[in-house]
């Protein structure tokens, strides 16, 4: 096919690496006068509209309760119900069927037959304290985009798109990853939920209660397995191998599982001045062993895949002149690989019971969060991978270290996962960053693989002939 087409220049670039066109002649001026240029059949690809999507994310990540420190945006938090209003706007000017769940999981549809599986595209907006900016919200904001590309091209769709936003999924409020997808799976039940405290003492079920949730409807939402027909998250990668390789999208093959233990020593509080050394129940003393002997059977015993950290330490009554009456800990053990996870879990077990003997402490353990180890649908993979191709993306194939609201999919549809570079592998911090050019490559990419996969192959041919 051959046309003449005047674009501006700061487009150039863009036009062809997003196009694969063909040039037989190239004349400048004010723009660039495109002639006689080659288009195959297929070749024109939906893309997206990156400053949309960065006036997006710059919108919600100003709802902080620390604007001069980063991210801090709780679920069920004044933040957070800001967020989710300013979403709501948005989803109902596209026309999408909106519904909140009874742990606050937003599912928002759009297209025909909306009773039929879905295909569902999202991710979370809450962040840990002091997190960054794109953890999580770039794929909410990349979903919304690909709903706002379809609804403009005017692309009819052989199955729904449905746009998920879980809840709590850093685990910010109550120490549990993933708590709104786990509700959503049927790991939790309502009793469960009324045991589970943040730090103030409060349960779950009332905090979801005071946010106006009708958490005692939790049973009437659980997914079925007919309900989504696949599910993909992109993702900000949150950590270095996509950059320190050189490429801009990574295509997730296997999510990492964990566990999470909540480690409660007490000892006897006394003078610091006055109380002899061997007369000592000193609970920090024993952490301190109990952490170092994590650290080390990790490093130099388990498998090369297995991480383990202890990132909270609390102490009571947490004085500097007073031998501390109670310290408690929390230990993340995660691994692709459950061989790994259950070594660390008897080491630490092991270690605890050794050190309370040998310290004349209480010891206690308590399994606070899991999540298995799971891999990603084959099917979808290659998916992902073809269109990938397709568009000459520079990719890789890869794991994921940090838990997803995915991963609790797995049992109930096929699920995907596409990861976008974060610049030094800084996540969870104000430092978390990822390049606008990385981000638009990961929704096109997004836009395409959904397009591939709701869109008839007659539609579809539509689609391109219409773009031409």
């Amino acid at each position: 096919m051959i046309f003449a087409l005047l674009i501006c220049k700061d487009n150039f670039s863009d036009f062809l690496k997003y196009y694969n066109i063909n040039l037989s002649c190239v004349s400048s001026g004010e723009g660039i006068l495109l002639s006689f240029i080659n288009l195959e059949k297929g070749d024109l690809k939906m893309i997206s509209n990156i400053k949309r999507i960065m006036k997006d994310i710059e919108t919600i990540t100003s709802y902080t309760k620390t604007p001069q420190n980063g991210c801090t945006r709780f679920s069920y938090s004044h933040e957070d119900k800001l967020a989710r209003n300013y979403l709501f706007s948005q989803m109902e000017q596209l026309g999408l069927s909106i519904k909140v769940d009874a742990i606050g999981n937003i599912r928002a549809k759009y297209g025909v037959e909306l009773k039929n599986p879905s295909i569902m595209i999202g991710s979370h907006i809450d962040t840990v304290e002091n997190g960054g900016r794109f953890d999580g919200l770039a794929g909410v904001i990349t979903a919304l985009e690909v709903i706002r590309v379809l609804k403009e091209e005017n692309v009819k769709l052989s199955k729904p798109i449905e746009i998920v936003i879980f809840a709590e999924e850093e685990g910010s409020n109550f120490g549990v990853t993933m708590l709104g997808s786990k509700a959503l799976t049927g790991h939790y039940s309502i009793e469960e939920l009324k045991t589970i405290k943040n730090e103030n003492g409060q349960t779950v079920y009332d905090v979801v209660k005071d946010f106006d949730l009708k958490i005692e409807n939790l049973e009437n939402c659980l997914l079925k397995k007919d309900e989504v027909e696949s599910m993909i998250e992109l993702h900000i990668e949150q950590g270095a191998v996509l950059e320190n390789k050189g490429k801009s999208i990574g295509i997730v093959q296997a999510i990492a599982g964990m566990k999470t233990l909540k480690v409660t020593l007490e000892g006897d509080s006394n003078h610091a001045g006055t109380t002899p050394m061997e007369l000592r129940c000193d609970p920090m003393v024993g952490a301190s062993s109990i952490i170092s002997h994590i650290q080390k059977a990790t490093k130099d015993h388990a498998l090369s895949t297995t991480v383990a950290t202890v990132g909270k330490i609390t102490c009571q009554p947490n004085m500097a002149n007073v031998i501390p009456q109670k310290v408690e800990f929390f230990v993340d053990v995660r691994d692709v690989d459950t061989k790994g996870i259950e070594f660390v879990m008897k080491e630490i077990s092991n270690k605890v019971n050794e050190v309370a003997t040998s310290n004349n402490l209480k010891s206690k353990i308590d399994l606070i969060g899991t999540s298995k180890s799971v891999r990603l649908s084959p099917r979808i993979i290659q998916i992902i991978e073809e269109t990938a191709k397709e568009n000459n993306y520079n990719y890789m194939r890869m794991n994921s270290g940090a838990v997803h609201d995915a991963a609790m999919l797995t049992e109930f549809t096929d699920v995907g996962m596409i990861f976008i570079p974060s610049i030094g592998g800084k996540s969870h911090c104000p430092e978390e960053y990822t390049k606008e050019e990385d981000i638009k490559a990961g929704c096109d990419l997004l836009i395409n693989v959904i397009k591939n996969l709701a869109v008839s192959k007659k539609e579809s041919q539509k689609v391109n002939n219409s773009s031409k």
